[in-house]
């Protein structure tokens, strides 16, 4: 057993899809689902110290977080299209039905997970209340030079070994306002990583249309300087979304309140 501040935390496991997903159920009250982003896993995200959770609980939310398929603690096999946003989204709706979940709820994700969120609305937008979207990932016309180095990370990873791919990202500038963040390795194994590359080279953001037509309150969290997650996605949706608020992110201190702003609009009347 685990803490999320004085709440105790309780795992929960199924199967869907040839994969065992792993999943963090804490706090009573009104159910709230959190993706996480690409490569990382719950316990890594904790770790990292970059999103506060406990405020969430103690305004009277059931949190649920789980491992995204071949990450963390959940289990994948290397199949490329297992790892598309949309497959992605299936697994988040199969963790729904898993929890029993009759009224529609709170979604949540951060990047590859704020891109799962957005499919499953898509897909079944009456299993969802509102949704909480924090640093939307680089989507339609930026996509593209994403989606061309993902392919050269998974080639690099088949050809050169896992490290030699990190050396490269190592490399890379980081966001201010994350620079103080601790990173660590990925959590898919590396037999599945270049298929979870591929995958998300296969994938983008839902059309404008589709989520025009999307009539749910939205909460966008974004922070700047960031090419895999340009401010440009975060503006896009929040113009897109008939009912979406957005809050901009210039510190990493104000990216610290993120858990009470998200607390405070998911109990809004």
């Amino acid at each position: 057993m685990r803490a999320v501040g004085r709440h105790t935390v309780r795992e929960g496991r199924f199967w869907h899809r040839r994969a065992e997903l792993v999943y963090d159920d804490a706090g009573e009250g009104p159910v709230a689902v959190y993706a996480h982003g690409g490569f990382v896993s719950q316990a890594t995200e904790d770790r990292m110290g970059l999103f506060d959770w406990a405020p969430v609980l103690d305004a009277g939310q059931r949190l649920v977080r789980y491992d995204a398929r071949a990450h963390g603690r959940s289990t994948g096999d290397p199949v490329d299209t297992d790892y598309t946003y949309s497959s992605l989204a299936d697994d988040l709706l199969a963790l729904l039905d898993q929890l029993g979940a009759a009224e529609p709820l709170v979604a949540m994700g951060a990047s590859m997970g704020c891109g799962t969120v957005l499919h499953a609305a898509i897909q079944a937008p009456d299993r969802f209340s509102r949704l909480v979207l924090l640093i939307p990932p680089t989507a339609w016309t930026t996509r593209k030079a994403h989606s061309r180095d993902n392919r050269e990370s998974a080639d690099t990873i088949e050809r050169e070994g896992v490290d030699a791919w990190l050396a490269a990202k190592g490399k890379q500038p980081r966001p201010a306002v994350v620079a103080d963040v601790p990173e660590f390795p990925p959590t898919p194994a590396e037999r599945v990583l270049p298929s979870v590359l591929r995958g998300l080279a296969l994938s983008d953001l839902p059309s404008p249309t589709a989520i025009a037509a999307l009539r749910r309150p939205s909460l966008i969290l974004a922070w700047v300087d960031d090419p895999g997650h340009p401010l440009s996605t975060a503006e896009t949706l929040a113009q897109l979304l008939p009912h979406a608020d957005l809050h901009v992110s210039r510190t990493r201190a104000d990216i610290r309140t993120w858990g009470e702003r998200i607390a405070e609009y998911l109990t809004r009347p």
